[in-house]
């Protein structure tokens, strides 16, 4: 999945700051009836919008870091299983128990991918799938829950080794049931401070954007549509994000 361009919103605060920058060497000639036109009231849109870019990129950097902790986390899981079969093939348990739990081992197993994504567009929903099989995290999880079931139920199942123990295991599936919602909380986050930093760029006639127009239509008509100020802050371009 390719990255999210972001230098589109960044750009069209740092040109407001540059239409302001024109307003002020205009001193009091610039003189807007209009509130939101007023050179402090710019300003205070000016550090809103900069503050809303600020919080995109730091909870798209923790929405970031809850993915790769899952990644990381589930990355244990098929080899961690396939050692549970060996365990319990080493055990008295019966020959259906052991069939069971090939069972879920091979559901847990799926297709392998070459590669896993690490998703970088938070726009998009939170990555669920772990491999060209399309077995989703949630999947895994209710099928590696099934297999500690299994393994809790069956008294032969005693392995010496600690992480092979269905306490550790019990812990190992709470954690990645952890992680897998960390991802949907920061996914949340991020998706709602993009609809907040829209909303201070973008919204109809309160947004950075359409009151640069009105800035720039204001100027025209104080100086004229020829006159060396319009041409300032004429060439000052704005953009929209496509819908």
């Amino acid at each position: 999945m390719a990255p999210v361009i972001e230098t589109g919103h960044a750009k069209n605060v740092a040109n407001f700051a540059d239409i302001i920058s024109f307003c002020t060497g205009y001193g009091l000639q610039y003189n807007p009836g209009k509130a939101a036109l007023k050179v402090i009231n710019l300003n205070t849109l000016l550090a809103n919008a900069q503050q809303s870019i600020n919080q995109v990129n730091v909870k798209n950097t923790d929405y970031n870091n809850t993915v790769n902790n899952r990644m990381i986390a589930f990355k244990a899981l098929r080899p961690l299983s396939t050692r549970i079969i060996n365990a319990l093939g080493a055990s008295d348990a019966d020959d259906e128990v052991i069939k069971d739990a090939k069972t879920i081992n091979r559901k847990i197993q799926g297709q392998r991918a070459k590669t896993i994504d690490i998703p970088v567009d938070p726009n998009a929903p939170a990555p669920n799938n772990v491999s060209a099989s399309q077995q989703s995290y949630d999947q895994l999880i209710e099928h590696f829950e099934r297999m500690v079931i299994l393994l809790q139920s069956e008294p032969t199942y005693l392995p010496n080794e600690v992480d092979l123990q269905t306490v550790q295991l019990e812990a190992y599936k709470l954690d990645l049931k952890a992680r897998n919602q960390a991802v949907t909380d920061a996914y949340t986050a991020i998706s709602n401070t993009r609809i907040t930093r829209n909303d201070i760029l973008y919204k109809a006639k309160t947004g950075l954007v359409d009151i640069a127009y009105d800035v720039k239509q204001y100027i025209k008509s104080l100086f004229g549509a020829s006159s060396p100020q319009y041409k300032q802050v004429s060439g000052v371009k704005f953009t929209t994000p496509k819908k």
